[in-house]
């Protein structure tokens, strides 16, 4: 699997029902990011917003939690139809956490930073429906993406692999029409891109653009 999942975070939120609309030909992913002013020092949506964004589009909604204590939002998020959330590993109650998602329906994402130890967060893996490793540290958009986060890349795809795990391996950060190549090979197959996408003339070509790039990236590899 290859999807784009676009950010709204780059979009203008004054015609975010234009920008999904405008993407929605190429994608069945929306990535939304969640910010609370004090995991991350930025501030954007909540629940409320979802539930409008649900109301006008059939996408799948992949929900970004960088908050303190997401334990006390997700039935919000659930209510407001979200099928995903990530939450971070770097909060703690991951297990609590994962199951909380379960019993409201949603699929349980596991977030984590550049800097997170592959050793610490890989028991959770079996347990997640989807695993979010960032390339950028979570705040803001439009950052440079780190390399060194290819090596928990491989690492994952190939704990995902050997095991026959479902979990998706997902990446966030500084995604372009380069770093999605050498992501694509190192084992995401669900790309977050903000301003690659929303910050072009074209959204939906820019989606056509990164998906054959991550597709010949792929053919490279066989």
């Amino acid at each position: 699997m290859i999807e784009i999942a676009p950010s709204i975070l780059s979009a203008d939120f004054a015609y975010l029902g234009d920008a999904i609309r405008s993407v929605e030909p190429e994608t069945s992913w929306i990535h939304v990011d969640v910010m609370d002013g004090h995991f991350v020092p930025n501030l954007t949506v909540g629940a409320p917003v979802v539930a409008s964004i649900r109301r006008h589009t059939k996408c799948y909604l992949d929900c970004h939690l960088m908050i303190t204590d997401p334990w006390d939002y997700l039935a919000d998020f659930a209510k407001a139809g979200a099928d995903s959330v990530s939450f971070h590993f770097e909060v703690g109650r991951t297990s609590e956490l994962i199951k909380m998602a379960h019993d409201l329906g949603m699929k349980a994402g596991m977030a984590v930073n550049p800097d997170a130890n592959f050793d610490d967060y890989s028991p959770y893996i079996a347990s997640l429906d989807l695993l979010l490793i960032m390339s950028v540290f979570p705040g803001f958009a439009g950052q440079s993406f780190i390399p060194d986060v290819l090596e928990p890349l491989r690492r994952a795809r190939n704990l995902i692999t050997e095991s026959g795990l479902d979990t998706v391996l997902q990446i966030d950060g500084g995604i372009s029409l380069e770093t999605i190549r050498a992501s694509t090979i190192s084992g995401a197959e669900v790309f977050v891109a903000g301003s690659a996408v929303f910050g072009q003339s074209n959204p939906a070509q820019a989606i056509r653009d990164l998906k054959r790039a991550a597709s010949l990236a792929l053919e490279g590899t066989k």
